[in-house]
C-alpha cells in the first residue's frame, strides 16, 4: 500500500482495511529505514494512525498541518510523497525534521519544543484577515505542554472564540487510562455541537431571569455537569480556558480520529482533540525500553533493537559520572534538567540522590530561575541542557542568576557543531550570546579530565553564574598541557626565541589545532598552542602572551560573530596590544544537516584550511604574499 501513496489525496481512495493495512507497512518501514540510519524511532511508531487521519480529513498543504517538535514527521513525510529514507538526517538525504526545502507540505522547521502553538495563532489570524477559509492545524505532545509558550499561545487562542484552529495533543503519557467508546464519543459530538451551545446559552438567560432561585440553581446545575463531565474525560483546564475538547480519542482508530477531526473542523472555532497514543507502538524493543521508548536512536539491529556497533566514552557519561562523586562530596549539590534526563546524563544522579534532582519539563526559562532561587536559598543547582536549548533562558540568566549574583552552574551538552540533527541543534552560539553577561565564567574543556575538572572549578564558584560546554559523542584522548601561562594551559611551545603564531585552541578542538600547528611547523611557520581553558574572561595572561608572537589565531566551535575571537581581540585592544588577529569559527549561517565532519569541512573549520590560510597571512606579513587572481590561492610561500 505505502508505495501507492504519492501524496496525502491518494489516501481517499483507501478502504477501512486498506489503512489499517498501510499503517501496518508504515511501522515496518520506519523500523526497517530508522535502523540504518538513525533517528527519531518511537515518537513516529506511536503516530502512525493519528497522521494518516489528519492527511484524510485536512487538504495539505492548502490546510497548514504544523508539528511540535518536528521530530515525529517522518510518517507525514512518506505520505507527502518522501519515502527515501535511505539518508535520513546525512547530507543531501531527508531532514529529521519538516523541511520547506523538501515539501510544499512542511510549513516550519522547527525542532525546538512548544513554539508550534504560536505558529498556528499568527497563521489563523493571517487566514481571518485575508478572508481565507484554509484551516490551520497543530500537532503537540502532551511534554511539550509543559513548556510556557505554550500556554500563552492558549491563552491567545482561547479568545477568538470563532476563529478556526485545531490543536490535536498527542498524549503518549502511559499512565493515562483512555476513555473510550459510544458514551464518549457522544459527549465530544455534544460538545462541539452548535444546538447544545444554543441550549446551553437559552438555559442560562431562562434560569438568570427567574427570581430568587435562578442564579443559584443554574450554578449548581452548571457545577454539576462540569463534575460529570470532569469524571468521564480530564477537559475541565482547557474549557476553563474556552477552548471545546474532544476527546480523549483512541490515537490507533483510524476512524475514531477522523471522526473527532471532522467535528473539530467543522466546529468554526479553537477545539483541542485530545489523542492517547502508544510511543514506539508495535515494536516491542521499544515498548520494551523503560527509558524512552527509543525516542532516537543511532544504528541499531532491527530485531533486537541493540546497537550495531558501540562507541568510546562520550562527553555526556563523563559529566554524568563526575556529577554523582561531587553528590557524594557536597550535599548542598542539585541538579536540574529540562525533560532530558538521559540525554544530559543525570540518570546516575538521580538513582542516588532521587531527592536532589528537579525536572522542570520543556520548561528552560522556569529552570533558570529556579535554579537562581535553589542558590539563594544555600543550595549549589548544577542545570544540564542541550547548548541550543539555553538560547531560550538567556534573558533569565541575564536578570535573575547573573544580576543577583546566584551561584549556578549550566552545564551545556551538544556544543558546538553536531551536525545531523540540522540547523537547530547545533550548539553554536552559547559562547556568543553569553559573552554580554556580567561576571559569568565559561568553560570549554578540550578532554574528559578537563570536563571532571572544571566543572569542580565550576561549582566552587557560589557568587556569580558559570558554563562548562562540551561537544556531542565520544571525547578523544586526554592532551596534556606542557607549561602554563597564567591560567592557561601551553599545549605546544615554539621553541622559537619569537614565534610567528600564537594559536589559541578553544574546547575539544584541541587535537585539530595540533595538527594545524604541525602542518605549519612543515612550512618553517614556529606556534605556541594555548588552551584558555576559561573563555570568558579572558586570561590576563593572553596579551602579554600575544605581544610576544607575530600573529594571533583563535579556532572555535561557535559563531565568528561575537564568539572567543572577537573577545580576545577586544581584550588585546584593551590592553594596546597591536598584533594581526584571525579568528576562525562557525560563519554566521544557518547550516545544513549533515555529520560534523562534513559540515566542518563545509565552512572551512578544518587543520588544512586553517594552515593554508595562516601560512598566506604569515607570508603576506614577509612581504612574500602573492594571490591568484583567478582561483584565489594563497601561493606556497619560501621562507629562508
Amino acid at each position: 500500500m505505502l508505495t501507492r501513496i504519492g501524496g496525502p489525496r491518494d489516501l481517499d481512495r483507501l478502504t477501512s482495511e486498506q489503512l489499517e493495512q498501510l499503517a501496518e507497512e508504515i511501522r515496518t518501514f520506519l523500523v526497517d529505514a530508522v535502523s540504518k540510519t538513525g533517528g527519531h524511532l518511537g515518537p513516529n511508531l506511536g503516530v502512525v494512525e493519528l497522521t494518516i487521519a489528519l492527511h484524510r480529513v485536512f487538504d495539505s498543504p492548502k490546510d497548514k498541518v504544523l508539528f511540535d517538535t518536528g521530530h515525529q514527521s517522518y510518517v507525514h513525510k512518506l505520505l507527502t510523497g518522501r519515502q527515501d529514507f535511505t539518508r535520513l538526517k546525512s547530507k543531501g538525504g531527508l531532514s529529521g525534521y519538516p523541511s520547506r526545502a523538501e515539501s510544499e507540505h512542511d510549513v516550519i522547521e522547527n525542532s525546538h519544543a512548544s513554539t508550534v502553538l504560536g505558529w498556528a495563532d499568527g497563521l489563523a489570524k493571517a487566514n481571518e484577515v485575508r478572508g481565507k477559509d484554509d484551516h490551520v492545524v497543530a500537532v503537540i505532545g502532551d511534554g511539550a505542554l509543559t513548556g510556557g509558550m505554550a500556554w500563552e499561545a492558549l491563552n491567545n487562542i482561547a479568545a477568538a472564540k470563532d476563529r478556526p484552529l485545531v490543536i490535536v495533543v498527542n498524549d503518549n503519557e502511559r499512565s493515562y487510562a483512555p476513555t473510550i467508546g459510544g458514551l464518549a464519543n457522544h459527549l465530544a459530538t455534544l460538545r462541539t455541537t452548535d444546538g447544545y451551545e444554543r441550549f446551553l446559552a437559552r438555559g442560562k438567560d431562562l434560569l438568570e431571569r427567574t427570581p430568587v432561585v435562578g442564579k443559584p440553581l443554574y450554578e449548581t446545575l452548571h457545577g454539576a455537569k462540569k463534575g460529570l463531565k470532569d469524571f468521564i474525560a480530564p477537559q475541565g483546564m482547557f474549557e476553563d480556558l474556552g477552548l471545546k475538547y474532544v476527546g480523549p480519542i483512541d490515537g490507533h482508530d483510524i476512524e475514531a480520529l477522523e471522526s473527532a477531526l471532522q467535528r473539530a473542523k467543522r466546529f468554526g472555532g479553537p477545539v483541542i482533540v485530545h489523542c492517547l497514543t502508544e510511543k514506539g507502538r508495535g515494536y516491542t524493543p521499544a515498548l520494551l525500553d523503560e527509558a524512552d521508548r527509543f525516542h532516537a536512536v543511532g544504528k541499531i539491529h532491527p530485531d533486537t533493537g541493540l546497537p550495531v556497533a558501540t562507541s568510546g566514552l562520550d562527553w555526556t557519561s563523563v559529566f554524568g559520572e563526575e556529577m554523582v562523586k561531587l553528590g557524594h562530596e557536597r550535599e548542598d549539590i542539585v541538579a536540574i534538567t529540562a525533560a532530558m534526563l538521559q540525554p544530559v546524563g543525570l540518570t546516575k544522579f538521580e538513582k542516588e540522590f532521587p531527592d536532589r534532582i528537579y525536572d522542570v519539563g520543556i520548561a528552560e526559562q522556569h529552570g533558570a530561575v529556579s535554579a537562581a532561587g535553589l542558590a539563594t536559598g544555600g543550595l549549589h543547582p548544577v542545570f544540564a541542557v542541550y547548548a541550543t536549548f539555553l538560547n531560550r533562558a538567556f534573558d533569565q540568566v541575564l536578570m535573575d542568576v547573573a544580576l543577583h549574583k546566584c551561584g549556578v552552574t549550566f552545564v551545556l551538552d551538544r556544543a558546538g557543531i553536531t551536525g545531523t540533527d540540522g540547523a537547530s541543534h547545533n550548539g553554536m552560539w552559547d559562547m556568543s550570546i553569553l559573552q554580554c553577561v556580567p561576571s559569568l565564567r565559561i568553560a570549554a574543556p578540550r578532554d574528559a579530565d578537563q570536563v571532571r575538572a572544571q566543572l569542580r572549578e565550576a561549582v566552587e564558584v557560589d557568587d556569580a553564574p558559570t558554563v562548562v560546554r562540551f561537544s556531542k559523542g565520544a571525547v578523544g584522548p586526554s592532551v596534556k598541557a606542557v607549561g602554563t601561562a597564567g591560567g592557561m594551559d601551553v599545549l605546544r611551545e615554539s621553541g622559537a626565541a619569537r614565534p610567528d603564531v600564537l594559536l589559541v585552541s578553544i574546547g575539544a578542538l584541541a587535537p585539530m589545532c595540533l595538527e594545524i600547528a604541525g602542518l605549519l611547523d612543515a612550512q618553517g611557520i614556529s606556534t605556541t598552542v594555548v588552551d584558555p581553558r576559561w573563555v570568558k574572561p579572558v586570561d590576563e595572561a593572553m596579551a602579554p602572551l600575544a605581544a610576544q608572537h607575530r600573529v594571533v589565531v583563535t579556532v572555535e566551535d561557535n559563531s565568528r560573530a561575537g564568539g572567543v575571537g572577537s573577545a580576545v581581540a577586544q581584550a588585546l585592544r584593551d590592553a594596546d596590544v597591536d598584533v594581526p588577529l584571525r579568528d576562525f569559527g562557525i560563519p554566521p549561517v544557518f547550516l545544513d544537516h549533515a555529520s560534523r565532519k562534513e559540515v566542518m569541512a563545509e565552512i572551512g573549520l578544518t587543520a588544512p584550511d586553517i594552515a593554508r590560510q595562516v601560512t598566506g597571512l604569515v607570508a603576506k606579513l614577509d612581504g612574500r604574499y602573492e594571490t591568484d587572481a583567478e582561483s584565489r590561492t594563497v601561493a606556497e610561500p619560501v621562507r629562508d
